[in-house]
């Protein structure tokens, strides 16, 4: 698992430390079993369409991004044990809840992970 931070536009800052989830394991085990992310903090799943809460007990804001990396649906404070999703999506960034609004982030913004040293 990298690390890194996502970039909306022009650089504007959407989460300064994200976890971003490229090999099988990383990406069938999300968040299951981890702390609730803090402010500025994401889990950026690669190839996933559709994320699930089962399991969890803390809310997620979720940004489903297309294969250009452009938000084509976002999800505000999905509840534990639901599911999420669109046919659109090739990734996932799961944010804390209020992230989206508090960032701004709508859809057609284009996202950029950069990996940090």
């Amino acid at each position: 698992m990298k690390v890194g931070a996502v970039f909306a536009g022009e650089g504007r800052c959407v989460a300064t430390r994200v976890w971003r989830a490229v090999g099988t394991w990383d990406r069938m085990r999300g968040l299951l079993g981890r702390p609730p992310l803090a402010t500025s903090e994401g889990f950026l799943i690669e190839h996933c369409g559709m994320v699930h809460t089962f399991g969890m007990r803390y809310r997620l804001d979720l940004a489903f991004l297309d294969a250009r990396g452009r938000v084509c649906k976002v999800v505000h404070g999905l509840r534990p044990a639901r599911c999420a999703g669109t046919f659109k999506a090739r990734s996932t960034l799961e944010l804390a809840p209020g992230t989206l609004a508090a960032t701004g982030l709508k859809l057609g913004d284009e996202l950029n992970w950069r990996e940090v040293a």
